[in-house]
């Protein structure tokens, strides 16, 4: 997908007089329209402020709360780790700290400020690790600290003392750690060169710093990737021993393992793999690689490997070898399973997802979830290996679902027979969107969910003993967990921050859409929305990227339906075809068809907000969308019969030309897929054609806000400013801004403000009422 999720993501997208006395937000200077064809304006000036104040969400406001984690159980099970960072403006600096709540009581959780970052994971039950970078230059490296933590029945707190040096790394970016604490072995990755070898990095890279030009060379693909030009590094797995004596102290050993060595595999997976790439038992490690034979940018391929954990023996692949990408590898808590998963076609990265089951014992394999659905996204397996959880979106909403594990079939096969309660997951949550699940002991599952209402908390599922997952119905297993399952909050983290703010919860509709389909969509309503207002409220129309991507009960620091609310517009977003969660079929139905089911959907949908919600003025309607979001915005531009009557539109690193991005985007099987083969393909052309923005620009003429990413690769900057200078020259309002350091996304924190500031600006522009 062009828009990942924020699960994350895995994540992904996103001024009436109403509100009463709110302070007004200073900026730093905007650049002014510009004075003429010719001459850029000279001076600079503020003519916008957002609404703010104590019961206004701003943007700053959201861009300021904490951001945590999925968060991470201890062997235990009695206390949770989360990563948090909070931005300050005043400041200029985003603080980073640790937390650690019990999953079992009334303790407060208990900060942990992290002065330099770093990364931080458990050792043991009462023992966090902290990697973090030290020194400078060619001598900064990765140091690894003990910090040991004192639970009693009133408090959570550190032990006396300062944290206790375990060991050094060679270099300063390793990263992606999982302890084996039986095996005494820790695992994790960096980027090494060809040699492989740790200890020569920081060697090899001031000879590449000092090789006398800023060239690079390629034979093959990626030649870029994401943001960030290929280097001579790749990602790798190595293992090093990390014991601890009888005294509690811990020893990192001097022998790092090259586990992957020789292979030709990668992993992490480039540019958004982490620990979630790979998993580790006793005796050996689990990892997905994309297949070093194929093409990385026009195949997804991946297979899935195992390996010993301390590098005694060669990897051993463990797929087929016929299939797509692979996600997620998991082990049984006792290392007798491997489970990931799976996509059927190579080349399609958005197919359905699949649960993987290899008996290592047995040597058989078989699929999980063949008639489910849905697409899981993470694994984890109970204490006894017998009932799997897992999380996939919904309708709208990202799930905890749990599913028994059967007995392993006789032979391989991708089509097993099983009884009902093994084909038919069953859903624990059905609120907000979850992550980050963990199965504990004593029949408890942590999970990490936010909300339209707010960002990542950590909950507790607790009583999942109680069910009968194996010889029950799929029906009575509903029944079992809405009567004996309970779910817990345990911490709070925005929760102060947004009190008083009046957030939308979103309130969904059904309609029919391309086809008969019944779609989806949601209303966010800002403060001081009345039933019965006439005509009140101006209106946006968000439209989501991916394509195969999806508006959800879930929170977003970029696209953010109540942060968008809270400027005082009604907030319509639409699941048209494409969207995920809604079965296979309808995601795969946008396929070859970017501009013909989806705005069926689009103008249907919007029809009945229109009729259904009689407090908008249609008179005052905006959209807005990033990626294909973007594309859709060109395309509504190009297609006035489609009948809208938008006032402004606004367009974040959208597709001008589709067959111009089939040849310049750094993920090649994405269009090869999506508009059915290369744009030099005969059967293909037409396709392009026919869903190409650029074919109908002599149509264009609503104004327009163009803002992208100069180190976006996945849709190239000169994709906005074909369109800027089209509308430009067409002498249609039009306004272009430009992120030099920004990818796809929009992260940097005053950039995302600026960013904020630039599109309410625009809207306020043409739909919008002075005070």
């Amino acid at each position: 997908m062009w828009l990942p999720q924020i699960l994350g993501l895995p994540t992904l997208l996103g001024l009436a007089a109403q509100v009463p006395l709110q302070h007004q937000q200073s900026l730093p200077p905007s650049p002014s329209t510009p004075r003429s064809n010719h001459t850029m304006a000279s001076s600079y000036k503020i003519d916008f402020n957002f609404k703010e104040g104590p019961d206004v969400f701003s943007p700053k406001d959201m861009l300021e709360l904490p951001r945590p984690g999925a968060g991470v159980a201890n062997p235990a099970g009695d206390l949770v780790l989360v990563s948090v960072s909070k931005y300050s403006f005043k400041d200029k600096k985003n603080k980073k700290s640790i937390w650690l709540a019990p999953t079992e009581s009334s303790v407060q959780p208990f900060e942990i400020p992290l002065a330099k970052g770093g990364e931080a994971f458990w050792l043991d039950t009462r023992t966090v690790a902290h990697a973090v970078s030290e020194g400078e230059g060619k001598d900064e490296v990765t140091a690894l600290y003990a910090l040991n933590v004192n639970y009693e029945a009133e408090s959570i707190s550190l032990l006396p003392g300062p944290p206790a040096l375990i060991g050094k790394f060679p270099t300063n970016t390793v990263t992606n750690f999982k302890y084996q604490a039986k095996a005494g072995i820790l695992v994790f990755s960096d980027n090494v060169y060809e040699d492989g070898d740790i200890t020569t990095v920081k060697e090899q890279d001031e000879a590449w710093e000092n090789r006398g030009n800023t060239a690079f060379v390629f034979d093959e693909t990626y030649e870029r990737h994401w943001d960030t030009w290929t280097g001579p590094k790749r990602s790798t797995l190595f293992s090093v021993k990390l014991t601890v004596d009888p005294d509690h102290k811990w020893h990192l050993g001097d022998k790092f393992t090259n586990l992957l060595h020789g292979t030709g595999h990668n992993c992490p997976v480039e540019p958004f793999g982490g620990t979630d790439d790979f998993d580790v038992s006793e005796t050996h490690v689990l990892y997905t690689a994309k297949d070093p034979k194929l093409p990385a940018a026009w195949h997804t391929k991946q297979d899935i490997h195992i390996v010993s954990i301390d590098g005694s023996s060669k990897p051993r692949e463990l797929t087929s070898g016929k299939q797509g990408a692979t996600h997620a590898p998991t082990f049984t808590p006792q290392g007798d399973k491997a489970a990931w998963l799976e996509l059927d076609n190579d080349g399609h990265e958005s197919d359905r997802h699949k649960i993987v089951i290899h008996d290592l014992k047995k040597d058989v394999q078989y699929t999980l979830t063949q008639k489910f659905d849905r697409s899981p996204t993470q694994l984890s397996f109970s204490p006894k290996g017998d009932v799997v959880y897992f999380v996939a979106a919904d309708l709208g909403r990202v799930k905890v679902f749990a599913l028994p594990i059967p007995e392993t079939p006789s032979s391989s096969t991708t089509h097993p027979e099983f009884a009902p309660q093994y084909d038919t997951p069953s859903a624990i949550t059905h609120t907000g969107a979850a992550s980050g699940v963990q199965a504990l002991s004593n029949g408890r599952v942590l999970f990490t969910r936010s909300s339209l209402t707010s960002p990542n908390d950590v909950y507790i599922i607790s009583n999942t003993d109680s069910v009968n997952f194996h010889t029950s119905s799929p029906t009575e297993i509903a029944a079992q967990i809405e009567k004996h399952v309970k779910i817990e909050q345990l911490t709070k983290f925005s929760a102060a921050d947004l009190k008083g703010k009046s957030l939308s919860e979103g309130e969904e509709f059904y309609f029919e859409g391309a086809e008969g389909k019944k779609v989806q969509g949601w209303v966010n309503t800002p403060p001081g929305f009345k039933k019965g207002d006439k005509k009140k409220w101006p209106v946006i129309l968000l439209i989501h990227g991916g394509p195969e991507g999806a508006w959800a009960d879930q929170w977003s620091t970029r696209w953010n339906p109540n942060v968008w609310a809270q400027q005082g517009y009604v907030i319509i977003a639409i699941n048209p075809t494409g969207s995920t969660g809604f079965g296979q079929e309808f995601t795969n139905a946008i396929r070859k068809d970017w501009g013909g089911k989806p705005f069926v959907d689009l103008k249907a949908g919007w029809k009945y907000a229109l009729e259904n919600y009689p407090e908008i003025d249609a008179d005052r309607a905006v959209a807005a969308g990033a990626s294909y979001g973007g594309f859709a915005i060109n395309w509504i531009q190009g297609h006035p019969e489609f009948g809208f009557g938008f006032k402004a539109l606004v367009c974040h690193d959208g597709t001008f030309d589709t067959r111009f991005t089939g040849f310049a985007t750094d993920e090649l099987f994405f269009a090869n897929y999506e508009f059915g083969g290369r744009p030099w393909d005969k059967e293909a052309k037409d396709i392009y054609k026919n869903n190409n923005p650029l074919e109908f620009v002599d149509n264009w003429s609503t104004p327009q806000l163009l803002i992208h990413g100069s180190k976006d690769y996945r849709l190239v900057e000169a994709e906005g400013l074909a369109a800027f200078h089209a509308l430009q020259q067409k002498g249609v309002p039009s306004r272009l801004v430009i992120f030099p350091d920004e990818n796809h996304w929009v992260l940097n924190h005053g950039n995302s403000l600026k960013w904020h500031y630039e599109v309410f600006r625009w809207i306020h522009k043409y739909v919008g009422k002075n005070e």
